[in-house]
């Protein structure tokens, strides 16, 4: 029995790698990851000039009118329309291949977040800052590594999707307390993880939903789905757009490609069992992954070069030696003085 169930595990490790929808997931994940880079650079900077103009700063949550004068912005909008084109490949690469594959594949966004963010700001990546992404990145890619060996597809029942919407809503619940009770002391971590953990509920409703639909399963659960997803991406989305008036795009990135995909993942091996086929030690390779890809985090947002420029309140120390230069600096991408490094 021993010697078959390893040649079982063989031929499992080969057939996902001649899976020709696992060959193509992983592209389409990689081109939504650069469509959520450009696209988080556009919105942060339509939500900067918003900020500035109403002369009013969010890190307490966006004010209605504030919400109405984005739609106005034309880099807000070309974000979005970028950001629309990331859910299309993304949710195409969800089609093709397991949730535990796809997902943590968005970390690619950070890297050109990161680029893009230090041209604009002028604040290069300090060494700690390239520490920090460095682990984010090779914690996810880690994980994927392995994931591909050992990821399985398995139906979803409706038992499985009646567990995902009963911990969806405990989330929501939570989350809206916290926002309710102490927004004005929230800054953009809380935001950034906030939304994480929704797109990572909203990652695995959208395959829960697609795969339903392709088995022609339209029941009344697959509905509740549906408004569930949408519920979720769009209180997702207004933390989006706080956390970027209260921390620069890519600490904002950093958080939801660890955070989304690190929930989204815990759902698809606990929940789903897409990890069924994996062994004890490749269960721990994931844990520690995980925990190397959100170590990253943390350090980006203490070593971030702008956060400490900018001596924003996050909540967390200081890199050495920094976060005292001009705290009332107003920032805005493409300007120069409180931008210069």
């Amino acid at each position: 029995m021993h010697v078959n169930g390893v040649e079982d595990v063989g031929e499992q490790l080969v057939g996902v790698f001649q899976n020709p929808g696992l060959l193509l997931g992983i592209p389409l994940a990689l081109a939504g990851a650069v469509f959520m880079s450009l696209g988080a650079q556009y919105q942060h900077r339509g939500v900067e000039k918003v900020e500035r103009l109403s002369g009013n700063a969010s890190t307490s949550g966006l004010s209605f009118d504030q919400l109405k004068r984005l739609l106005t912005r034309p880099s807000w909008i070309a974000g979005t329309l970028m950001l629309g084109l990331a859910i299309v490949c993304q949710l195409a690469a969800l089609v093709q291949a397991p949730l535990i594959v796809v997902q943590p594949l968005g970390a690619i966004a950070l890297v050109i977040t990161t680029l893009l963010n230090a041209r604009i700001s002028g604040h290069a990546p300090t060494r700690q800052s390239i520490t920090a992404i460095i682990c984010c990145v090779g914690g996810i890619f880690l994980f994927v590594f392995f994931a591909a060996l050992f990821a399985t597809e398995q139906d979803i029942t409706e038992r499985e999707l009646f567990v995902i919407l009963v911990i969806l809503l405990v989330v929501i619940i939570v989350l809206g307390a916290c926002w309710l009770i102490l927004r004005h002391r929230m800054r953009a971590l809380f935001y950034v993880i906030g939304a994480g953990i929704l797109y990572g509920f909203v990652a695995t409703l959208a395959k829960a939903v697609i795969k339903r639909i392709e088995a022609g399963q339209f029941e009344w659960i697959t509905a509740v789905c549906v408004i569930a997803l949408i519920a979720a991406a769009a209180v997702g989305a207004y933390f989006v757009q706080t956390a970027y008036s209260s921390g620069p795009p890519d600490l904002v990135i950093a958080g939801l490609t660890v955070v989304d995909p690190l929930i989204a993942v815990l759902i698809g091996m606990v929940i789903l069992g897409e990890a069924a086929a994996a062994p004890p030690w490749v269960l721990v390779i994931f844990g520690v992954a995980g925990a190397v890809a959100v170590w990253g985090v943390i350090g980006l947002a203490r070593y971030h070069p702008q956060v400490l420029s900018d001596s924003q309140d996050l909540g967390i120390p200081r890199g050495s030696g920094g976060g005292t230069t001009n705290p009332g600096a107003e920032e805005a991408p493409g300007s120069e003085g409180p931008y210069r490094a």
